[in-house]
């Protein structure tokens, strides 16, 4: 895909827009890679070959002989590491009739037997190296493209040579075992149950609407379960022989290793790589069909209500150039001023619709689609279609402001000048997965700096009069195509929908009126603070400081990422402080409170005021306090203390945003009925507290009794007390830390002690085990349930050692499932395994085994697993097992600790806890220790089967039929 809004996608973070329901976010929801909409033949030259654009200069880009080509960048956030990539140039679109679903299927199948690699061996290989199947060790299929993905946590000899070998061997010499393939049917099969719901029916009928008499909508890349079920071993070779070649495959590497020594490795393993058969035929994918005013619909319980009016045009297949690149600025700017008019209504009293945006973007190399979205509530699709259409018309018709288009231009050079400051630092990963788009969307791979001088030159002479000229082309094209989804059948159907727009186009629009210009209120709260006492803790390289209005300060300075800080402000007793017996509106709190706004300023006001400026505010419940957080910048660290101190001391809790809020939990648990693992979400929470209210999501009829005036009651009073912890971390200054505290949360009054829980409110319960399961009914396929069992254990405080023991615990139970149900039986893509252990609550804690499978399937399940469970308390662990659990375990506990968030949750309580920092030393020498004895041991002090608490999500329809039928 040709991307000429690569500006406006680095900048999108600075842009809070709730999305509607677009095309483009829908299809990446079921899962699939990042779908493009032009392909690149890896043979074709790279993008900057033939462009104005100039290449980042710290890739060394090539291509072998073989057609092969190779990027690699040296990068060490986080050192020692590295990150492996390899893009195959086909995917579902290249697939026959008779090859539906063969591209993904043949994605697992490189993981399941090679020339040089038996079946079963490969991941655990890797887990060997400490690479953790899932987290380190992937692939994805999209409609265009494969990607496989290695994450390494070494770049030693051995790390690195393997992993090449092995994805040399997975491309080139995948054996494609026919008895391996009907092993792996239920697999894919399994997957493709649990993503069938209403929300990828929808996508379909979108698809099915938009691109009408072309290939995508057929081409889904989790295929059809005839073909997943049946298809003939050599309809997978002849895939994989036209498509699995050298000429059509993209290697990247980007890690702390020497380029010249990468550079051989990568010609040394991948140069001898031949495929002599016929290259794969590339895909006819029609062509965009002469149309007008149409409308569609698809209605079907469980869907987001959502409503798009859609232009569509043939694709734009241009190179990426500097012309390009300032086209797609030019109209993006425009359409970012539409989406900030769309969000003003969305915050609106009695807004048309929860959330809305407009958009334009290629699609899939079938179309350029122009959009305006949203998402309605209440059944009122016609009121959000009326709201849209009119912004729509209306910034056509009147354009936008020069003092729109100036805030959005220091809102993107803010960004782009951010990424300036922190090049030097992006991580490895990040940096591998934007080399591997860059290839898929035939897009020049630039440096931050590159960005923002490309920025800087087209909008030096920009006028809005050029903007305003672009925006009125926009939404031109075949259409407009209305298409309205939700559960609810629309009374008088597409017709109705015509109406509904036909009349909405008879309302005039004027332009908007402009607003007051406001101030930055908050710059000064009392006498700044005074430091009474300062450590120093040298081996984790943090400063403690108190001052003299009780406040504690926690500051941990870090290079892992340049000119990024992370501050939160933690006080009051969080869930402490809550009813045990009746939800409350604390659910709404992170939508509610930020965008609830200050005393003096409303949130749009807020982010008028200090557009061009980095900071962030976000207030959540913790298990024993309330924390407000943001992320910032260093040169804006004074001011994001003046914002949360702001929202600590003078909340705005305006209703608008509780009411918009409380709209997207009337969407939202309908639709969690629709599939197994939405009903487990909505119901297993407060089923394994013993159904305490603090973790029950509420029904409707309870979410309908809330009000603003008790969320503010409730948490303002506990704001209100209690002591101040602020934690800082990140690219930032100590003294500098301290003068900004000193300045706000530090002058502050002295504060008194926190409330005082009832022992009811410290006291969290796992429910008794059961023999048979808790029955849930869920809505939706019947050949879809889950599986859910477990076990009580301990918290992690009172012994941390312990609670190590039992996440390894868990680890090896987890690989022995993926052993049992998945290589040996094929019942189902992952099971998921867990373990979690309160800070807060004392003994509370549990290891859960989760799997998504057939109904017929649920009773092996819970069989099996406790067949694996009895196991693991008669008889230690292997070995290998221990090897394969921890060191993926240890790893990542490794990269984490080269992360800014990763300090931020350890430090907290770490002045008032003298148990903190020794259990943050010992984390991986704890783990490093562990032998077999020790995981024995845990699991025969709590995998004890009349323990186990099971619950199973199972068919309402199955469940009706069954009951009919005895009825009869």
């Amino acid at each position: 895909m040709r991307s000429p809004r690569r500006l406006l996608l680095v900048a999108a973070s600075s842009l809070a827009v709730l999305a509607g329901a677009g095309l483009p976010s829908l299809v990446q929801a079921q899962d699939a890679a990042a779908v493009s909409a032009n392909a690149m033949r890896p043979s074709d030259p790279w993008a900057h070959e033939i462009s104005d654009i100039p290449a980042d200069t710290a890739v060394r880009f090539g291509q072998l002989p073989n057609g092969l080509r190779y990027a690699i960048v040296r990068n060490t956030t986080p050192p020692g590491q590295a990150s492996l990539r390899v893009r195959i140039d086909a995917g579902s679109l290249m697939e026959n009739d008779d090859q539906l679903g063969l591209a993904h299927f043949i994605e697992h199948m490189a993981f399941n037997g090679s020339t040089n690699i038996p079946e079963g061996e490969l991941t655990k290989i890797l887990e060997r190296l400490g690479l953790a199947f899932g987290a380190d060790t992937n692939a994805s299929t999209g409609f265009d493209e494969t990607v496989y993905k290695l994450d390494l946590p070494q770049t030693d000899e051995e790390t690195v040579d393997t992993s090449l070998m092995i994805l040399r061997d997975m491309l080139g010499n995948a054996t494609l075992d026919a008895g391996a393939i009907d092993r792996e049917r239920g697999i894919v099969l399994s997957e493709e149950r649990t993503r069938a719901g209403p929300g990828l029916r929808s996508i379909v009928a979108q698809l099915d609407f938009f691109l009408k008499d072309q290939l995508v909508p057929d081409r889904l890349p989790i295929g059809s379960t005839s073909v997943l079920a049946n298809a003939p071993r050599d309809r997978f070779v002849e895939f994989y022989s036209a498509y699995y070649r050298p000429s059509r495959a993209t290697v990247i590497a980007v890690g702390d290793f020497d380029v010249d020594v990468m550079e051989a490795k990568i010609i040394a393993t991948f140069g001898d790589w031949q495929n002599p058969a016929p290259d794969g035929a590339e895909p006819d994918l029609g062509t965009v069909q002469p149309r007008g005013l149409e409308a569609g619909s698809y209605i079907e319980a469980g869907v987001q209500p959502s409503i798009q009016i859609t232009w569509i045009n043939p694709p734009d297949t241009r190179p990426d150039t500097m012309a390009i690149q300032r086209e797609g600025l030019v109209e993006g700017l425009g359409l970012r001023v539409l989406n900030r008019r769309l969000e003003r209504l969305a915050r609106g009293e009695n807004p048309p619709f929860i959330g809305a945006s407009g958009s334009r973007s290629n699609l899939f190399s079938s179309a350029e689609v122009a959009t305006v979205s949203a998402v309605y509530q209440d059944g009122n699709w016609s009121g959000a279609l009326a709201a849209i259409e009119q912004e729509q018309r209306r910034i056509v018709a009147f354009g936008i402001t020069q003092e729109e288009l100036d805030r959005e231009i220091t809102e993107i050079r803010t960004a782009l000048t951010e990424n300036v400051a922190g090049a030097a630092t992006r991580r490895t990963p990040n940096l591998a997965n934007s080399l591997a788009a860059s290839v898929n969307n035939d897009e020049v791979f630039t440096a931050p700096a590159t960005d923002l001088a490309m920025f800087e030159a087209i909008v030096a002479d920009l006028t809005l009069d050029e903007v305003n000229d672009v925006l009125n082309g926009t939404f031109t094209g075949q259409g407009p195509l209305i298409f309205v989804t939700g559960p609810d059948a629309i009374e008088g159907g597409n017709d109705a929908i015509l109406a509904a727009y036909q009349a909405s186009q008879q309302t005039e629009v004027a332009a908007l009126e402009s607003e007051a210009r406001v101030d930055w209120p908050y710059t000064e709260f009392g006498t700044p603070g005074t430091v009474v006492s300062t450590e120093v803790v040298e081996d984790i390289g943090t400063t403690f400081v108190t001052f003299d209005n009780g406040v504690r300060l926690t500051i941990k300075p870090t290079d892992f990422t340049d000119d990024q800080v992370l501050v939160s402000i933690r006080t009051g007793t969080g869930f402490l402080s809550l009813p045990t017996d009746e939800p409350t509106a604390t659910l709404a709190l992170g939508a509610a409170f930020g965008e609830g706004g200050l005393g003096q300023l409303t949130a749009e006001q807020l982010e008028t005021v200090l557009s061009g400026r980095v900071y962030s505010a976000s207030l959540s419940a913790d298990e024993e306090a309330y924390r407000l957080s943001g992320t910032t910048r260093t040169e804006d660290l004074d001011l994001q203390m003046q914002v949360l101190t702001a929202y600590l001391t003078d909340a705005g809790w305006r209703p608008e945003p509780f009411e918009r809020a409380r709209g997207q939990f009337r969407l939202v648990l309908p639709q969690l009925d629709a599939t197994t693992g939405g009903v487990f979400a909505r119901d297993g929470s407060g089923l394994l507290r013993s159904g305490d209210a603090r973790w029950t999501i509420p029904t409707l009829e309870q979410i309908a009794s809330w009000s603003i005036d008790d969320l503010r009651t409730l948490v303002s009073s506990d704001l209100s007390q209690g002591p101040i912890e602020v934690i800082i971390v990140g690219d930032v200054d100590v003294d500098a830390a301290i003068q900004s505290v000193a300045a706000t949360v530090g002058s502050l009054p002295a504060r008194g002690p926190a409330a005082t829980p009832s022992a009811e409110a410290r006291t969290s319960t796992f429910p008794e085990g059961v023999a048979q399961p808790v029955e849930l009914k869920h809505g939706g396929r019947a050949d879809q349930a889950l599986g859910f069992v477990a076990w009580p254990t301990g918290d992690n405080f009172s012994n941390p050692r312990e609670a190590r023991m039992v996440r390894l615990l868990a680890d090896v139970l987890r690989l022995r499932l993926i052993d049992e149900l998945r290589e040996n039986q094929g019942v189902s893509y992952s099971p998921q395994v867990g373990a979690t252990a309160s800070s807060t609550f004392e003994n509370y804690g549990y290891m859960s085994v989760a799997i998504e499978l057939a109904p017929e399937n649920l009773a092996g399940f819970f069989r099996d697993v406790d067949g694996i469970v009895a196991d693991l308390v008669a008889s230690p662990v292997t070995e290998d097992e221990l090897e394969r659990a921890r060191r993926p375990r240890v790893e990542a506990l490794r990269r984490s600790q080269n992360t800014n968030g990763f300090w931020m949750s350890e430090l907290q309580d770490a002045q008032t806890d003298p148990e903190r920092l020794p259990t943050l030393r010992s984390a991986l020498s704890d783990m490093e220790s562990a032998t077999p004895a020790d995981l024995q041991a845990v699991a025969r002090k709590y995998l004890v089967p009349a323990d186990a608490y099971r619950i199973q999500v199972t068919p309402r329809a199955q469940a009706e039929a069954e009951a009919e039928a005895s009825a009869e």
